[in-house]
């Protein structure tokens, strides 16, 4: 086998690694999400929505941000007082709103394996197909 050979296999193989790998982990994160149970609420930018998705997670992520700044008078965990009873509140916000910001992030990277996976197998094939036409006898 020749080098030639090797890297439009290898191209190829890689990319149909990434895009299982992309397409395990998108569904991962969805199962995941889908086993909280959450709904979005009816004032959330998709609403009453169950949180399975990149979009859906970002549209949760935003309304808790709202509701915790409305209970809290606009003001963030760090900005509130050490001894504010509200402080507990806007904690448990964050750390939820990161939780669904990493999910977010998550689906984003599965994508992008997915992406760079289909376009490993595209320059492999295309690997294939030069190798084959310079080895082509010309004809006269």
């Amino acid at each position: 086998m020749t080098a030639r050979t090797l890297a439009s296999i290898g191209s190829i193989v890689l990319g149909v690694l990434l895009i299982v790998g992309g397409i395990a982990t998108w569904a991962l994160v969805s199962s995941t999400l889908a086993e909280q149970n959450i709904t979005t609420p009816d004032d959330a930018c998709l609403p009453e929505r169950e949180v399975t998705g990149p979009f859906t997670a970002y549209c949760q992520a935003q309304i808790i941000q709202e509701h915790t700044l409305a209970s809290t008078d606009g003001l963030t965990y760090a900005e509130l007082d050490r001894e504010d009873p509200r402080r507990d509140m806007a904690m448990n916000s964050s750390f939820l709103q990161a939780s669904l910001f990493t999910s977010i992030l998550a689906f984003g990277v599965a994508a992008m394996a997915a992406g760079m996976g289909v376009i490993f197998v595209l320059i492999g094939l295309g690997m294939r197909d030069v190798r084959q036409v310079v080895e082509q006898p010309v004809r006269t």
